[in-house]
């Protein structure tokens, strides 16, 4: 009887999704079943007015900008406040583009009875697949109809004027001009902005202004996509895409990572993973503090502290340029301070710093180090500064290894985290030269540390017992 009831239920099941798919409502289906890709569903849930999915070819970001549309337009968003007679473009590279992809998507999201009236730029109407449109009329729920239109940036800047707008999707990286005046389009209507793109294009605005996020914009968020974050995408084909691609192609269009042409020092470094928020840090958890004097640029300091599972915490962040050792002697104890950070029997602090800091100067009589030594920071300068072993070292403690780094780094740490995220390497095998202080402070900290070695496998008894009657013998 109980096998009779199973196999009715299943039958049903199919029945419901046979009608389901009879009326194209994928939608419903977008998300909803036993598989769901996590991080389509964090893209939905994400209240930020500037959001972007940067992802790998074929990784699921392009379905979460077309769904964001068609929930837009509905007035049916799973996770906002919805609208009557929403007003939103979707902006692809050039119209074919635009008809090939963007457009697509829509037309698979949006079933035809909620389709009050399509335009089109060129084709017919009674089958939009096969031309481009200009805007399609939607039936939203709550009485009013919203527009959806198309627009390609092989347009120009000055065809992306004039409209207010609720929504702005980027289908892939957009010029800045571009990006600026669609960002006007959506301020009066406090609408948003967001993109799905493979970043293929190197360093660009998008790299400044959204992955740095250097303006500290607080409605900027973004994720990263790969491939086996989609759930619906089978391993056998991940296998084979990755053995045509170099790794370069692979930081980019498996892992949707930003690149120059020399790549990434850190592709191990994610944000979501390794930076964390502050909490506050168990006294016996204090490690040390690491300096960069940075005599002609910023100094720069941070201080460390491990768990009782060897685990690093950069927890705080002194970076400040154009400034004598009193000044920076003052803030380091200040802030000392502020975490109750351990001193000597003395009152004084402990830290490493640059070996250079042991070098007088033509205008001193006194080395940095020794400037700080008599402020109260006792600054060890024996610090293991090979620049390829140390880059290893880091690598280490950022791999993820069952889940989980070997080093989390504080959210209000915003040097280091910026400069990990452009650190490239450069000409000659070795990396650019530029914006690395907190870098090298943080390498000269874990090369201080002890190597980690795998622990000893468990002696058996038998070995033990040979072990004892050894030292009997000897002991004879």
């Amino acid at each position: 009887m109980g096998d009779i009831v199973e196999k009715l239920r299943r039958i049903k099941a199919i029945e419901l999704e046979l009608e389901r798919r009879r009326g194209e409502d994928f939608l419903a289906l977008y998300n909803t079943g036993e598989v769901v890709h996590g991080k389509q569903v964090a893209f939905h849930k994400c209240k930020k007015r500037n959001r972007w999915v940067f992802g790998g070819n074929r990784s699921g970001k392009t379905e979460c900008g077309a769904a964001e549309c068609v929930y837009m337009a509905r007035g049916i968003h799973p996770y906002r406040e919805n609208r009557k007679n929403v007003c939103g473009w979707v902006v692809s590279l050039s119209q074919q583009v635009q008809r090939d992809v963007a457009q697509k998507k829509i037309l698979h999201y949006l079933r035809r009875d909620w389709i009050e009236e399509i335009v089109m730029s060129s084709g017919r109407k009674d089958s939009p697949e096969s031309g481009v449109i200009d805007f399609i009329k939607v039936k939203n729920v709550f009485g009013g109809v919203s527009v959806i239109g198309f627009k390609s940036c092989d347009q120009g800047r000055e065809k992306f004027q004039g409209t207010s707008l609720d929504f702005v999707w980027f289908d892939e990286e957009p010029p800045e001009d571009i990006y600026v005046e669609c960002r006007m389009r959506v301020m009066d209507r406090k609408g948003d902005i967001f993109g799905t793109m493979t970043p293929l294009k190197g360093l660009t605005f998008v790299y400044r202004e959204i992955y740095l996020n250097r303006a500290n914009d607080p409605e900027i968020w973004y994720e990263f996509m790969e491939w086996s974050d989609n759930p619906y995408l089978d391993g056998e084909e991940i296998s084979l895409l990755e053995g045509c691609m170099d790794e370069r192609a692979l930081q980019s269009r498996r892992f949707g990572r930003f690149g120059a042409s020399e790549g990434l020092v850190y592709p191990e470094f994610e944000e979501a993973v390794h930076v964390i928020e502050p909490f506050p840090v168990p006294k016996e958890w204090q490690d040390n503090i690491s300096i960069d004097p940075g005599l002609n640029n910023p100094l720069s300091a941070h201080w460390y502290a491990v768990d009782f599972d060897d685990n690093v915490y950069v927890v705080y962040e002194h970076y400040e340029a154009g400034r004598d050792v009193d000044y920076h002697a003052q803030e380091i104890k200040r802030i000392c301070d502020l975490l109750h950070w351990k001193r000597d029997a003395r009152g004084r602090v402990c830290a490493l710093i640059d070996s250079a800091a042991k070098q007088r100067t033509l205008s001193g009589v006194q080395s940095v180090a020794e400037l700080f030594y008599e402020r109260g920071i006792l600054v060890n300068p024996d610090v293991e500064k090979d620049l390829f072993s140390g880059i290893a070292r880091v690598k280490s403690y950022l791999n993820v290894k069952n889940g989980l780094p070997n080093i989390y780094i504080f959210k209000t740490c915003v040097h280091l985290i910026e400069e990990i995220k452009g650190y490239f390497w450069g000409s000659g095998d070795t990396p650019r030269k530029a914006n690395d202080h907190s870098l090298d402070e943080m390498r000269y900290y874990l090369m201080s540390r002890p190597k980690k070695t795998p622990p000893k496998a468990e002696k058996s008894v038998i070995q033990k017992d040979k072990e004892r009657m050894l030292r009997r013998m000897r002991n004879k």
